[in-house]
C-alpha cells in the first residue's frame, strides 16, 4: 500500500479505536446467542466506521478527496454502503445486507427498512442478519442513525412513529391522516 495522505494522523486515533471494537467484537464469546446476534455488534461497528468517513468526507468536509478516497481504497469504509446513504430514502441503512432481496425468505428487503408506523401494533424485533429495528429514513433521521438491538428507544416504537417521531429536543411531525376502513 501507498503512504497515508495528508490528514491521516487526524483520523487514525478514531479509526484505531473502531479496529479495536471490531477486534473485541469478533473474540467475543457467542455462547447463549442465536447464531445471528453475535454477528450484530460486528454490523453496528461497520457502519458506525463507514459513517465516520462519511460524515467527515460530505457532512464536515473535514478531510480531503485524496484522504477519502485511500481510505475507501484500504477498506477503511465500505464504499458500496456510502454509495448508498447519497440515494435518497437511503441515508441511514444499516447494511447493504438489508437490501439484499437474494438473502430472504420471500425476496423482499429486510424489516429493518419498513417504517415503523407502516408496521403492526406490537413488539418490534430486531432484523435477524443485522441486529437493527429501523433504519428507514424518517425514524433513523429523528434519531441520528439506525434503531439497533440495543439503542435507548421509547418503549412503543409503533405509537412513537405514528406520534411522528417526537424526540427531547423535537415536536413529533404530523402525519397524513389514512382513509378510513385501511388496516396500518
Amino acid at each position: 500500500t501507498k503512504k497515508p495522505p495528508e490528514g491521516w494522523d487526524d483520523v487514525a486515533p478514531q479509526l484505531e479505536e473502531f479496529h479495536q471494537q471490531m477486534r473485541d467484537a469478533v473474540n467475543e464469546p457467542h455462547e447463549g446467542k442465536r447464531r445471528n446476534e453475535a454477528t450484530w455488534p460486528i454490523t453496528r461497528i461497520h457502519y458506525e466506521r463507514s459513517r465516520y468517513i462519511y460524515e467527515l468526507y460530505y457532512k464536515k468536509k473535514a478531510i480531503s478527496r485524496e484522504l477519502y478516497d485511500w481510505l475507501l481504497q484500504e477498506k477503511y469504509g465500505d464504499a458500496a454502503l456510502i454509495a448508498k446513504w447519497k440515494k435518497p430514502g437511503y441515508e441511514y441503512l444499516c447494511s447493504l445486507s438489508a437490501i439484499d432481496k437474494r438473502n430472504s425468505n420471500f425476496g423482499t428487503t429486510s424489516m429493518c427498512r419498513v417504517p415503523l408506523h407502516l408496521r403492526k401494533p406490537g413488539a418490534c424485533l430486531p432484523s435477524v442478519t443485522t441486529g437493527c429495528i429501523s433504519c428507514a429514513s424518517q425514524e433513523a433521521g429523528r434519531l441520528g442513525g439506525p434503531i439497533w438491538w440495543d439503542s435507548p428507544r421509547p418503549a412503543d416504537l409503533v405509537g412513537w412513529a405514528k406520534a411522528g417521531c417526537p424526540t427531547a429536543d423535537k415536536a413529533g411531525k404530523k402525519r397524513k391522516e389514512a382513509p378510513e376502513g385501511e388496516d396500518a
